[in-house]
């Protein structure tokens, strides 16, 4: 997985962009760009409305959710910021000059962090329970043919047991430590501020029983063939994260659905008011465009299902998001 996504000819060392193999909240609607400026706003406010504020995007992409923040941000706030890409690929053309590009997070933030769909393509082995025991599936990088191998090494066996214990022979989970140790490091930076991870997950009391590992190309489900050809993703144990982040300095913690944070963002998706129509057409129009896209920002049965991490380190919480 990690030579597949990341190596010399890896999906994303490349270049390739998520929007080309599967819709992405920030490709959905400006709308979600524009909910993170909000919560940028209270992020500031509650470290004082500092001279120089960072704003971090993890897993950038094309750089449009950073593109987008800026644009909706007051001109005042705006000009204090200083946005940061962390993304391995190539700086796209198009991409404002104050947009810092880089590979590393930064040594330290004071400000907002997001990594949205970033921690589900941190790479991670699979175990699968055999009647000898759980064993680490290897798998031909060529054709994604799989075969049992080793016993799962002590560190593995210990998240295993704490975050996703295995019971019957055919039962699958994917080794989240890597991801938990992403997610501390983003965390650990954090002088004062907030860190807000985005993505496909699950909990300890609901683990899928064979696990979520899936391939995605040109906007298809494809099969987990680890060539460099497509992307290769797994849902994250954001529960465990969670566990990360306390650990590596995180002072307040909400672990939510994007629904209920983007509701509290301003995003309800309510159609306007049929009278509307009449008295502006054109303004009944727009909102009720922006009320489309706030649904599929918010539907429970796709991106409004995804799970949101909230950690701040220093400062409380953003005040609009649920308690």
């Amino acid at each position: 997985m990690e030579r597949a996504l990341y190596g010399q000819d890896g999906f994303y060392r490349r270049g390739e962009r998520p929007a080309e193999h599967f819709r992405t909240s920030v490709h959905a609607s400006a709308r979600f760009a524009a909910a993170f400026g909000r919560l940028l706003a209270e992020v500031d406010a509650a470290l004082g409305r500092p001279g120089r504020l960072d704003l971090i995007d993890v897993g950038a992409g094309s750089g449009r959710l950073l593109t987008g923040i800026l644009a909706a941000a007051e001109p005042e706030l705006a000009a204090r910021l200083a946005p940061t890409a962390v993304e391995i690929a190539p700086r796209p053309a198009g991409v404002p000059d104050r947009i810092a590009w880089r590979a590393d997070l930064p040594g330290t933030v004071n400000g907002l962090v997001i990594a949205n769909e970033w921690l589900d393509n941190v790479p991670l082995d699979v175990v699968e329970q055999t009647p000898d025991g759980p064993r680490t599936m290897l798998v031909d990088p060529a054709t994604g043919a799989e075969r049992p191998g080793a016993a799962p090494s002590p560190e593995d066996r210990d998240w295993l047991e704490l975050w996703w214990p295995l019971r019957e022979p055919g039962d699958r989970a994917e080794i989240g430590h890597p991801r938990c140790s992403a997610w501390a490091s983003v965390v650990g930076r954090l002088d004062r501020g907030v860190a807000v991870a985005v993505d496909y997950s699950h909990t300890r009391a609901s683990r899928p029983v064979y696990g979520t590992l899936a391939g995605y190309r040109d906007g298809s489900t494809v099969p987990a063939v680890p060539d460099g050809s497509c992307d290769v993703t797994a849902h994250v144990a954001l529960d465990a994260c969670t566990a990360a982040g306390e650990r590596a300095g995180a002072t307040s913690t909400l672990l939510t659905t994007q629904r209920t944070a983007l509701r509290a963002l301003g995003l309800s998706g309510t159609r306007p008011p049929l009278d509307l129509a009449h008295r502006d057409p054109r303004g009944y129009l727009s909102a009720l465009c922006s009320a489309g896209e706030d649904a599929e920002l918010i539907d429970p049965a796709g991106l409004g299902g995804f799970g949101w991490l909230v950690q701040a380190v220093g400062v409380p919480l953003p005040c609009s998001l649920p308690g």
